[in-house]
């Protein structure tokens, strides 16, 4: 299979497919659907990842069918988190958001990948840091983050598991480019 990894634009089709995929996996993933206090970025793609300079959002397409296969997203960190007021900030953090990968074509690094894109975009737009939250009922993501090089700063113990992790940029080189990958992997 092959894979192309590139940025979101602001062309309306594609943002409405990005749409409809990210609430079809949060569905999937935790079994409810659009929650105005927690989904603004998607309803606001443009606003949140695509106008501004230092932020992005990555899709990944089959590029037999088209069709969207994973996502992820980079911004300047943005949370008022009293724990960390004055340690991160718009002007050295970024965030990771929306890494979703569809089931199907999980398990062959295509996450890896996804991450590795944004880190690199992360490095190039001058970041020191990238800040993420996750939740430790989420089947293997505290094992991928750390696996990414990231570590928990932060277990809330909350009732949704939440926590809380940072992972210092140590600049790797990958394009920014569109790139195609193959994965010896057949479905």
């Amino acid at each position: 299979m092959k894979v192309i990894i590139k940025s979101l634009d602001n062309d309306e089709k594609t943002m409405k497919k990005v749409k409809k995929f990210l609430f079809s996996q949060i569905l999937q993933e935790f079994g409810y659907g659009y929650v105005p206090e927690w989904h603004q970025d998607i309803m606001n793609l443009e606003e949140y990842y695509i106008q501004p300079k230092r932020n992005n959002f990555f899709i990944a397409l089959d590029e037999k069918t088209n069709e969207i296969i994973a996502t992820i997203g980079l911004r300047a960190y943005d949370k008022d988190f009293e724990e960390f007021r004055g340690i991160y900030s718009e002007d050295n953090t970024s965030s990771i958001w929306r890494l979703f990968v569809d089931k199907r074509y999980r398990r062959c690094g295509l996450a890896s990948k996804m991450f590795n894109v944004a880190e690199t975009f992360a490095f190039k737009s001058n970041y020191d840091n990238i800040y993420l939250h996750t939740h430790k009922n989420l089947k293997g993501a505290l094992d991928f983050w750390t696996k990414m090089g990231f570590i928990v700063t932060i277990d809330t113990n909350d009732d949704l598991e939440t926590v809380h992790m940072e992972k210092k940029i140590m600049g790797i080189k990958m394009p920014l480019n569109p790139s195609i990958f193959s994965y010896a992997v057949e479905f």
